[in-house]
């Protein structure tokens, strides 16, 4: 099994910055690519940002030029730095990764639990 444990989340004023941090544990072969969701409350779940192992990069045009992506493959962790925080990035954050585990050599999604960002105008 292989478990995403996310941190970072909180209360921030517009106009102000958050880092989320998601680190993969578990039966792991090698991690393809992570990214983070989000859901603000009555709306669906929605891509974020993206990255491959390789570091190539997507973004939601709402957050482009505001939130950065990043990984390290050492620690198995995904970042997402966020700055000039909006009152409508205010969601549960989502951490996402497609593992291809130990035994068997599957590829397979995995989500963490979620943290709350709220961003207050």
């Amino acid at each position: 099994q292989v478990q995403l444990v996310e941190s970072g989340g909180g209360l921030v004023q517009a106009g102000g910055s958050l880092r989320l941090s998601c680190a993969a544990s578990g039966m792991i072969f090698s991690i393809n690519t992570m990214g983070w969701y989000r859901q603000a409350p009555g709306k669906q779940r929605e891509l974020v940002a993206g990255i491959t192992s390789g570091g190539s990069t997507n973004y939601a045009d709402s957050v482009k030029g505001r939130f950065t992506i990043s990984r390290d493959n050492a620690k198995n962790t995904v970042y997402l730095q966020m700055t000039s925080l909006k009152p409508e990035d205010t969601a549960v954050y989502y951490c996402n990764a497609n593992v291809r585990g130990l035994f068997p050599r599957n590829n397979e999604d995995y989500w963490g639990q979620g943290t709350q960002v709220t961003v207050s105008s």
